[in-house]
């Protein structure tokens, strides 16, 4: 196959761990790659998360192409060192990227397109014949790129049910709702009764520092029940068996899961959370992560988290429960979840599911766009810090095989 010249760069869209992880193994293959951020710093997500988050994956199993995390972070790094060290990554790469872009729009354009002026994100997005996208973006800026990577996170805008009477809520004397988004620490919380919505592995985790962290109730509506898996059984981590059986047959898996019972999920049936329904891995094939126990089952079992019925709207003050009962809680947090929003980005072009999700990722572009990949948009049972930087590898192989303009490193 035939190496040609790279008049554009590829842009990478986003500077989380999955965009600098693309950029760094197109980077040490020789193709240019700028990776375009709308904040103002790489791992912006990451900053924003709660304080006490840490990766549910070790940190061996957890390290981005090129760079290992360093032993000092523990085998569970704590979220304020994973920022340290995607900075660490992007300056140890050397990694072109522009901080304060947004890309509002990606086309494909023919040979001999329009391409107009880069205006600071990268010399090669000044035009040229042999543009095949063009990225519609911050200050009019319309850049021309060889391919591009979507790397905007899996975690992007978030969702909240559309409640009735939350308005109410709202404007009730006293209450305050958040979606767990914005949740930092329980410090706010301090003294409060608390209802945090969505058993989810942040609902969860939410729930959990609530109850060590002073808030005066926590309740815990839960709408399905997970399975609540522990980290960690005799130091074999959750996440080497998420990788062992990902290629096992699903009803195998479930029947193991089954046979092993309490060794692999709490039972919190007693406790106010009933037995899931369906296998263990038939749920995860349908997007149900299983929630990694950090504190949840040693909360519930004492108490200081209440498990409750889901919400089904909110009538003034009140918050009104499957089960027929009303709740006059003095903050509610909603881990209900986030969308992938890229709509507005991509809807045109014919590549997402009617979920709004990528319709292919990593090494594949979709069949009506190639020279488009996305990274960053499944939440596997192996670990998405690990599956991001292997589809790094694959995408910058596909596209390193017929573009190159740096000398490989």
């Amino acid at each position: 196959m035939t190496v040609t010249p790279q008049t554009h760069p590829v842009y990478v869209i986003g500077a989380g761990p999955g965009g600098l992880a693309v950029a760094a193994a197109l980077r040490a293959r020789g193709v240019r790659a700028v990776v375009l951020e709308k904040s103002d710093a790489v791992g912006d997500s990451w900053r924003h998360h709660y304080d006490r988050l840490r990766l549910h994956t070790t940190r061996r199993l957890s390290a981005l192409p090129g760079l290992r995390m360093p032993r000092a972070f523990g085998r569970w790094v704590a979220r304020a060192d994973v920022v340290r060290y995607l900075e660490k990554y992007a300056e140890f790469h050397d990694l072109e990227i522009v901080t304060g872009v947004e890309v509002s729009r990606v086309e494909r354009t023919g040979d001999g397109a329009d391409s107009g002026t880069g205006d600071g994100a990268g010399d090669g997005a000044d035009g040229g014949a042999d543009g095949t996208w063009v990225l519609h973006a911050t200050g009019g800026r319309r850049l021309v790129g060889a391919a591009v990577v979507v790397a905007t996170g899996y975690n992007h805008t978030p969702r909240v049910p559309d409640w009735p009477g939350l308005d109410g809520f709202l404007a009730a004397p006293g209450r305050t709702f958040a979606h767990a988004g914005a949740y930092r620490n329980p410090e706010p919380y301090a003294g409060q009764d608390v209802l945090v919505v969505g058993a989810g592995n942040t609902g969860a985790e939410i729930a959990a520092d609530l109850a060590a962290g002073g808030a005066g109730r926590v309740r815990l509506a839960v709408r399905t029940p997970p399975y609540i898996l522990r980290r960690a059984t005799l130091g074999w981590p959750a996440q080497r068996t998420g990788i062992l059986v990902r290629r096992l047959p699903t009803g195998l898996v479930d029947r193991v899961a089954r046979l092993l019972g309490g060794a692999v999920a709490a039972d919190l049936s007693a406790y106010g959370i009933p037995r899931p329904d369906g296998g263990l891995y038939s749920r995860v094939r349908a997007g149900a992560i299983p929630v990694q126990d950090v504190g949840l089952v040693a909360a519930v079992k004492a108490g200081t988290v209440l498990p409750v019925a889901a919400v089904t709207g909110f009538d003034g003050p009140d918050v009104l429960l499957a089960d027929g009962t009303r709740l006059t809680p003095d903050a509610v947090i909603a881990a209900t979840g986030y969308d992938r929003a890229l709509e507005p980005l991509l809807g045109h072009l014919d590549v997402l599911d009617e979920h709004g999700r990528p319709v292919s990722h990593g090494r594949r572009s979709p069949r009506r766009a190639p020279g488009l990949y996305f990274t960053g948009f499944t939440n596997p049972i192996s670990g998405m810090f690990r599956e991001m930087a292997r589809d790094a590898e694959k995408i910058a192989r596909a596209i390193g095989r017929t573009t190159r303009t740096l000398p490989p490193r």
